[in-house]
């Protein structure tokens, strides 16, 4: 197991994460150190375990909101997936009546062609 340090608030904290995940621990803790750095700069010096709480609370929101994004997004694909089979199907529908249609037209062309033929002899 890797082990990393990241700094929030100006304290380091020793962590550990699976092989390979150091960047991407690295990059969340300085993400969450910019929510306690904002709260700080918003609220002063109100107590650690408070900063944190709130800037986990703002995190929580925003994945919240996100959540939510992708279920309507999802819900938007859903649909558009609906329409769009709905429309494969009635233009195969349409493609086979219109190749039926066709065919019969070219049917009787022919059999015109014949009797064309027949009183031309």
């Amino acid at each position: 197991m890797a082990q990393v340090t990241v700094t929030i608030d100006g304290k380091a904290y020793r962590m550990a994460c699976d092989e390979g995940q150091e960047e991407h621990l690295i990059d969340l803790a300085q993400h969450f150190d910019r929510y306690v750095s904002h709260l700080k700069d918003s609220f002063g010096e109100i107590g650690d375990q408070r900063l944190t709480v709130m800037a986990g609370i703002m995190v929580m929101d925003e994945l919240t909101e996100l959540q939510k994004r992708v279920k309507g997004l999802e819900s938007e694909i859903s649909t558009l997936r609906k329409t769009r089979d709905e429309a494969l199907l009635k233009a195969d529908k349409n493609d086979a009546a219109l190749t039926g249609a066709l065919a019969g037209l070219a049917t009787r062309m022919e059999a015109l062609s014949e009797k064309l033929v027949i009183r031309k002899a």
